[in-house]
């Protein structure tokens, strides 16, 4: 009798193998892979390649992610084009554009200003040139790491006095800060009712006012080191070198606008105005020891 032969029957195209337990998904030619899936088809929901149909199979969502990345576009744009009318970064990077040479030039002109003779800012067509290409140009860097020197400083004197704690150093931090505050305020308050018209802005301010941190920060290390002595030595002669620094430079930013005016020397608002550049000299050396003789134990 001769041997049955078994059909083996032949798959038809698109139909799956009935001995095959899964879709065989390695080719993509064979099975369109990236197509839209038959409906049901082993519990998979009906995708769509095109752009049109994947926002067909879920409109709501799409459009919530098109009118956020919308938003967020007009916001950047509107927060660039505002920014500098509530912070002046542009102005900042003017403050901050300094060098190595030029800080250790003018640490040292804080610390040595008697010897130094021209004390005029240099102009570039009608604008400041940067810090790092004139000393006497005012700046931010140095008093900024100055503060904040002056704070680490203040923690390493509470802590060899086992006095430290991060509410005494907090106070200590906003203290310095508060006085800095008041002291610009005071110096517009007082040029507005003056009428004085200068060139002297509120980053200036900060920026002279925050130059006798350098100062404490001396007289402190030396007190740690060589006790009350070495800290009235060295506080004293950083006092007296601010306020010669201060003297010397509101005087080009104040008195030199009142000469511009025509204003006589020995007038009364030009009297004010000479009073107005002492008192803001004269209060730096009473708030640098304010702020560091308790300190020094």
């Amino acid at each position: 009798m001769p041997a049955s032969k078994r059909r083996v029957p032949v798959s038809q195209p698109g139909m799956a193998d009935p001995h095959q337990l899964f879709d065989d998904t390695s080719s993509a030619q064979s099975r369109g892979y990236g197509a839209q899936r038959v409906p049901g088809g082993l519990g998979y929901p009906a995708a769509s390649a095109s752009p049109q149909g994947a926002f067909l199979a879920d409109p709501v969502s799409n459009m919530a992610m098109a009118y956020g990345s919308s938003l967020a576009a007009q916001g950047k744009e509107l927060v660039d084009k505002n920014i500098d009318r509530f912070i002046p970064v542009t102005k900042l990077k003017y403050y901050f554009a300094v060098d190595t040479m030029y800080v250790g030039k003018k640490l040292g002109l804080l610390v040595f200003p008697y010897l130094h003779q021209d004390w005029e800012v240099q102009y570039q067509q009608d604008t400041p040139v940067a810090p790092r290409f004139d000393v006497n140009a005012p700046d931010l860097y140095i008093p900024a790491m100055a503060f904040i020197t002056y704070v680490l400083v203040a923690g390493l004197a509470l802590g060899t006095q086992d006095r430290f704690s991060p509410d005494l150093l907090g106070l200590q931090a906003s203290s310095a800060l508060a006085w800095l505050t008041v002291e610009v305020l005071a110096i517009l308050l007082s040029l507005y009712l003056i009428t004085v018209n200068t060139d002297l802005s509120t980053i200036d301010l900060v920026a002279f006012l925050g130059y006798k941190y350098v100062g404490m920060i001396g007289g402190v290390l030396m007190g740690l080191l060589f006790g009350k002595i070495g800290y009235y030595l060295v506080l004293g002669w950083c006092c007296v070198s601010i306020f010669v620094f201060m003297i010397r430079t509101l005087r080009l930013k104040i008195l030199a606008e009142a000469a511009a005016e025509g204003i006589p020397v020995r007038g009364a608002r030009n009297q004010l105005r000479m009073y107005l550049t002492m008192a803001v000299a004269a209060a730096q050396p009473l708030l640098m020891y304010w702020l560091t003789f308790h300190l020094v134990r």
